[in-house]
């Protein structure tokens, strides 16, 4: 049996706990001091010994562990493990039976039922991320969930709980077969070559899938387009099969140069036919306005927090000059895909920092399409940061 311990939960967060609120935050617990040892199992209570919730404990930014079950008699063990993945896993059938989607997430962290673990799929490998040191104190029980789990060749995991909470290097694999890298998985038809162990990211974000087929199927055919803060060029990658008339990626990043060149190749796209410049996006918006050069369709898509020499850039403090800067490279009746992935703000907050940033240019604008995150990333109404992709279409309107 896991270790247990009983704290009580201070008379403000009882209501968010039984509303379905499922973190544990740092301020929540009357004796939260007193924990210690990653991975034990929390009885929460309220002052009068009323039992609440069950979870874990692990350290990390968002808080002190996450809520599991409501029920005092359910047990965190193996089999409590098993049931969630395989729950998670049969919800995303559909992913799974698809020929043109081989990469996927099948386990979303708190949207189903474990907060701090997310797994994602890649061919039949199967990738874990562990978001403290307290989650990965499970390990073999989801190690052993997975190994029955549709297609199975392999898995590597993701430790991300360093003291800053930054990826641990080391070998990712962990079980299974060895994958042969790049693995080139497919999304909606389009082929990415993916690295599992070769650092944080493996090459693709995917809860871009709907925004990049949606660049390829609908605003590509015969526009310029211009990605900024490209990593692997992915959206250039939509773009060109969409039939844009050429491409232009721009991230500070050296390794972008080969892997964009790699995403391309593996799509039997000519990469010489289009632009890949690495240079600090910022620099290039300057350079971009001295040569008056615009483009029809330009993608925004910075990480929520980067820093170059010169610039420290947060998604909460300077989306919106960072958008303006995008305006003035984008031609009359043009679109901008302004997109984030900051969990600090919402849909609302976004919507209006593109209302300023166009007010402030002096530029009409109009709201094309709007997306949040794809089917496989599952989320829960009662933890509205997990919704946390926030991409929005925009035409610029003529004057």
């Amino acid at each position: 049996m896991r270790k247990e311990v009983q704290v009580i939960a201070k008379e403000a967060f009882i209501k968010k706990v039984n509303k379905g609120y499922p973190l544990i935050e740092k301020d929540a617990l009357v004796d939260g001091h007193k924990l210690q040892e990653e991975g034990v199992i929390i009885n929460l209570v309220t002052s009068k010994n009323q039992f609440l919730a069950k979870g874990y404990y692990g350290k990390q930014n968002k808080g002190y562990g996450w809520i599991l079950t409501k029920k005092k008699s359910e047990q965190i063990d193996a089999a409590f493990f098993a049931r969630k993945i395989q729950q998670a896993i049969s919800s995303r059938h559909d992913f799974y039976a698809s020929e043109d989607t081989t990469a996927f997430r099948i386990f979303n962290s708190e949207g189903d039922g474990i907060g701090g673990l997310i797994i994602d799929y890649y061919d039949g490998y199967y990738v874990m991320s562990w978001y403290s040191e307290g989650i990965y104190q499970f390990k073999e029980y989801v190690i052993e969930a997975l190994k029955s789990a549709p297609n199975f060749k392999g898995l590597y995991q993701k430790k991300r709980f360093n003291v800053k909470g930054q990826y641990i290097e080391e070998d990712d694999f962990v079980a299974g077969d060895k994958g042969e890298f790049p693995l080139i998985v497919k999304e909606n038809g389009i082929r990415f070559a993916v690295y599992l162990n070769d650092g944080a990211m493996v090459g693709v974000f995917l809860d871009q899938r709907d925004v990049r087929k949606t660049i390829r199927d609908k605003y590509a055919k015969g526009k310029t387009v211009l990605n900024m803060f490209s990593y692997t060029g992915a959206f250039s990658v939509a773009a060109a099969l969409g039939g844009a008339a050429k491409t232009t990626s721009v991230d500070l990043a050296n390794r972008s140069l080969a892997k964009t060149i790699e995403q391309f190749s593996v799509n039997g796209i000519d990469h010489e036919a289009q632009d890949i410049i690495v240079e600090d996006v910022f620099k290039y918006f300057k350079y971009a306005v001295k040569k008056n050069m615009t483009f029809d369709l330009v993608v925004l898509d910075p990480p929520s927090f980067a820093k170059s020499k010169k610039h420290t850039f947060s998604a909460a403090k300077d989306y919106k000059d960072l958008l303006k800067e995008a305006i003035a490279l984008t031609k009359p009746n043009g679109v901008i895909v302004a997109s984030t992935n900051a969990s600090n703000f919402d849909m609302k907050k976004f919507h209006s920092f593109i209302e300023k940033a166009f007010n402030e240019k002096g530029e009409r604008y109009k709201m094309m399409e709007q997306f949040a995150l794809p089917s496989d990333f599952k989320t829960i109404k009662e933890f509205k940061s997990g919704n946390y992709l926030k991409v929005v279409f925009i035409q610029k309107i003529n004057r």
